[in-house]
């Protein structure tokens, strides 16, 4: 029976390298000299520091760019809030994986409301998909990628 695995999966070299990018950008932006600015990542944890909420905003739109280039979505960024450290104003992102509980019952719940002749089961953080047809599999991606979900969605191991 052909069957399709949908994931939340982001590639930490990717990520990496898309900081990496970010932080070269930093150093070469004139309206960052002599200003105390960084962009960190530690594990699955992006930290942005900066003296000014204004400059706060930019790293976060240079962060953004530089994960548009390298084809990561910015949804797989997960905001965790601000805080201040001295004369530095802070802000911590997460990095999503996975499909939580509650957005894989969405997700078959939607699989289910199209009636399509699939069957949708979740398999820890990923949801399977079977079918008799093929067609009915790509009908399924297809809808799901029209669906408007707000974590980012891969489909792999597709098998016939």
């Amino acid at each position: 029976m052909p069957s399709f695995d949908i994931v939340s999966e982001i590639e930490m070299h990717e990520v990496t390298n898309a900081v990496d990018q970010a932080r070269r950008e930093l150093g070469n932006r004139w309206d960052f000299k002599n200003v105390e600015a960084d962009i960190e990542l530690e594990g699955e944890r992006v930290t942005l520091s900066a003296e000014q909420e204004f400059q706060l905003e930019q790293l976060r739109d240079m962060l953004r760019m530089a994960f548009a280039k390298r084809n990561i979505d910015t949804r797989a960024l997960s905001e965790d809030g601000e805080s201040k450290a001295g004369k530095l104003v802070k802000e911590h992102f997460t990095l999503k994986q996975g499909i939580e509980t509650d957005m894989a019952k969405k997700i078959v719940k939607m699989i289910k409301d199209q009636k399509l002749k699939v069957q949708a089961s979740i398999q820890g953080d990923k949801v399977r998909v079977t079918g008799k047809k093929r067609d009915d599999l790509q009908t399924a991606i297809a809808m799901l990628r029209e669906a408007d979900l707000d974590v980012p969605l891969q489909f792999n191991n597709f098998r016939d």
